[in-house]
C-alpha cells in the first residue's frame, strides 16, 4: 500500500484497527480483480481508503454506502458521539468529514460516494460485485438488512467481509457475529481470515 495512502488512512477518523485495515486492503485487491468493491458504513472514510487503494491498484471502482447520519451509538449523549461531527442543525453529518478524506488522499476518481440508505439502495441494485463490505449499523435489524440486501448481489468467488464480529457479547454487539454465522450455515460461504474484529468469508 503506498505510504501516502496509508498515512491518509492513519490520519482518517475511525474505529478500524491498522491491521484490519491491512486485511481489508488485502481482501480488496484479491476481490477487485472480479468486479467493483462495496462498503456498507463509510463514517469519515477511514475504510474506504483502504478499499479505495485496493480499487486503484486493481482497476475497480469502490462503491461507499452511507447516509452519514451516524449510527445509534454514535448520537448525541451516547458513548460514540463525536461533536466535531454535528452540523449546523445539530444533527450527526460525517460526510463533509468522508469527502475531505477522500479528496486529500486522491482517492476521488475510485471511491463513489451513495448517500442514502443501505437497504433502498441495496433493493434497486444490479451491478454484481467483487466485496461487500459490511460495517454499517450494529443493530440486529440493519446487519441482518445488510446482509440479505447485498449478499446476493456479490459474484462467485467474492468476498463478504464483516467489521466488529465478536463472539462474546462482553467484548461487543452481536449482530455482525450472527451475520458471520449466518452465512456460514448458508452453505454459501466460507471462512477465507481472521483479523481482530474483522471476518473475510468467500462466496460459493
Amino acid at each position: 500500500m503506498e505510504a501516502r495512502l496509508l498515512a491518509a488512512a492513519r490520519a482518517a477518523t475511525g474505529f478500524l484497527l491498522e491491521t484490519e485495515g491491512f486485511a481489508l486492503y488485502a481482501a480488496g485487491l484479491r476481490a477487485g480483480r472480479m468486479g467493483p468493491l462495496l462498503e456498507i458504513g463509510s463514517y469519515c472514510g477511514k475504510s474506504a481508503v483502504y478499499l479505495g487503494a485496493a480499487a486503484r491498484a486493481t482497476g475497480a471502482l469502490l462503491f461507499s454506502v452511507d447516509h452519514h447520519r451516524g449510527s445509534e451509538e454514535q448520537q448525541p449523549g451516547q458513548e460514540y458521539f463525536d461533536p466535531q461531527l454535528a452540523g449546523p442543525d445539530g444533527r450527526i453529518d460525517s460526510l463533509p468529514h468522508f469527502r475531505q478524506t477522500i479528496a486529500e488522499s486522491g482517492l476521488e476518481d475510485v471511491v463513489i460516494a451513495v448517500v442514502g440508505d443501505s437497504r433502498a439502495v441495496a433493493a434497486a441494485w444490479r451491478t454484481p460485485l467483487g466485496l461487500v463490505f459490511v460495517d454499517g449499523s450494529h443493530t440486529e435489524a440493519a446487519a441482518t438488512a445488510d446482509y440479505e440486501g447485498w449478499a446476493p448481489n456479490l459474484l462467485a468467488g467474492g468476498l463478504l467481509v464483516v467489521h466488529d464480529v465478536f463472539e462474546d457479547p462482553a467484548k461487543g454487539g452481536q449482530a455482525p457475529f450472527h451475520v458471520v454465522q449466518r452465512a456460514l450455515g448458508s452453505g454459501q460461504f466460507h471462512e477465507v481470515s481472521a483479523t481482530a474484529s474483522l471476518r473475510v468469508l468467500e462466496k460459493a
